[in-house]
């Protein structure tokens, strides 16, 4: 069997979520590819020296072509060489005219619920482009059932082809520098609290500061750590930092390199993550795996991932947080019960599993 990939998400110097998917589908299929199962990635350039090397039943083709990659100049290639058995969509968009069964992964359905956080040209896409490849599909993919449940809301799909793959998280090793790392953002023995993500606002990151402003009045001795690249329509972020008078103590570090978000998280008191909404929330994975407590949203996926190893809150109520952030600080032994748990939860997780369930769906739609 021959499979066909779109690899552009991760064929990016930056990734992130759906990047870091693709990413990982991708090492575990070059790995097992053989004589009874190859693949072929098509790309828009050519292949970063990130991706995955080629092997004699794992090879990239690029394919020419700028506006509508997906819509035009993909499936004018599948139609003109007909060399592939089935085709794999590891994020939302796929080639509307297809002329083999196609699989796609749909990570969440956030448009649905934030259209306003998104661009007007964004926006159309994934609302129409969505709704075609899940209509076309023969095998859907989501990454929790939370996810699962707003495609089964949103759109009339047979559950006999709806398949719930976790995501898995890679955990980094931690650099021998490390400690340069903490220096860098002048956090050498201090407390710290910090949240991964991107910068937007369903990730809800002002009720964050609001809450950390105020735990921050009686400990002056804690800092909050903000990690991630700028997003759309983040500017209300940076004011919520002036206006709880926290600019001193709020420390913004941009994208940096996994290896740094690691030594970040094995030094921090915990991890935050407000979201409002979020498929699936790979970040709760990532902290608990370097022994750091999480601290998280009760919306949308994140108790499905996160289960009893993380203390809850209602995102919309800031001081709801400050009351958890003051528990953990107070109370050792849910402090220590969260560690524990959580190196217990993560153990569920792995990219090789989700990729190895992912590629069974694809041979499956192919043999049908």
């Amino acid at each position: 069997m021959i499979i066909g990939i779109d690899g552009n998400e991760a064929n990016v110097e930056h990734k992130v979520g759906v990047s870091v998917y693709t990413q990982s589908m991708l090492e575990h299929f070059a790995k097992v590819s053989s004589t009874n199962t190859s693949f072929k990635v098509f790309l828009r350039s050519m292949p970063l020296p990130t991706m995955p090397k080629e092997t004699p039943h794992y090879s990239y083709e690029v394919i020419k072509g700028s506006r509508m990659w997906s819509q035009v100049f993909l499936p004018w290639r599948l139609y003109k060489k007909k060399d592939i058995d089935v085709f794999f969509s590891p994020a939302h968009y796929s080639p509307r005219y297809c002329p083999v069964p196609l699989v796609v992964t749909i990570h969440d359905l956030s448009y649905y619920y934030y259209p306003d956080e998104f661009l007007k040209k964004d926006l159309y896409k994934l609302t129409n482009w969505t709704a075609a490849s899940i209509g076309k599909a023969r095998e859907i993919i989501a990454v929790s059932k939370t996810t699962k449940k707003d495609i089964q809301k949103y759109f009339d799909v047979d559950e006999e082809h709806l398949h719930v793959i976790y995501n898995g998280f890679e955990k980094h090793t931690l650099p021998k520098n490390g400690i340069d790392v903490l220096k860098e953002y002048d956090l050498i023995k201090q407390k710290y609290l910090m949240y991964v993500g991107t910068l937007q606002p369903r990730k809800n990151i002002p009720t964050l500061v609001e809450a950390f402003a105020a735990f921050h009045k009686t400990n002056k001795d804690f800092k909050l750590v903000i990690v991630g690249k700028h997003g759309w329509l983040f500017d209300n972020l940076f004011e919520s930092v002036k206006k709880y008078n926290v600019e001193d103590a709020v420390i913004f570090t941009g994208f940096i390199p996994d290896e740094k978000v690691a030594q970040l998280y094995s030094n921090a008191f915990c991890f935050v993550l407000p979201s409002l909404y979020e498929g699936f929330g790979i970040p709760i994975l990532e902290a608990m795996s370097y022994r750091c407590p999480v601290i998280s949203s009760h919306a949308s996926s994140l108790p499905e991932i996160g289960a009893d190893a993380c203390l809850y809150f209602d995102p919309k109520d800031s001081n709801d947080l400050q009351e958890k952030i003051s528990m953990l600080y107070e109370n050792k032994s849910t402090y220590s019960t969260l560690i524990k748990a959580g190196e217990d939860r993560v153990k569920n997780f792995s990219w090789e599993q989700s990729a190895k369930d992912t590629l069974d769906v694809i041979i499956q739609a192919g043999n049908k």
